[in-house]
């Protein structure tokens, strides 16, 4: 198979990693996409035959081996070729701890009601 180069943000667009190249350009210059591991700063960095990209998206990471080159924004099916999916399996819901822990507050603790804030203002001396 005779060797490709393209730029990164045309490929991630055309393997419908995100919706839109301007998306692309943004997500590899904010340094969330690591091609062989090393951090890319540019949406120009060119990508090939092979290489692995490992893509951080909002609380899912994304591992994706490069198959072939992008030449349009197709379907789904037609995207799914251009690359291998690395990813680790996703955490079933049951097992996944969750995002945060609420604090829970004993009734009555806290920030004084209107009602509350009043009866305070009674007994306070008033200032001369």
């Amino acid at each position: 198979m005779e060797e490709f180069r393209q730029r990164i943000d045309k490929w991630l667009f055309f393997a419908r990693v995100v919706k839109s190249r301007s998306l692309a350009a943004k997500l590899a210059q904010s340094g969330r996409v690591r091609l062989n591991g090393d951090k890319v700063s540019q949406a120009s960095r060119q990508i090939g035959f092979g290489d692995v990209l490992t893509i951080t998206l909002d609380r899912q990471i994304r591992i994706l081996k490069v198959l072939l080159p992008g030449e349009r924004r197709g379907p789904f099916e037609e995207a799914r070729t251009l690359f291998e999916d690395l990813s680790p399996p996703p955490v079933p819901t049951s097992e996944r701890q969750p995002a945060a822990i609420v604090p829970l507050r004993e009734a009555g603790s806290g920030r004084p009601t209107k009602r509350e804030r009043r009866q305070l203002d009674k007994w306070k001396i008033p200032k001369q």
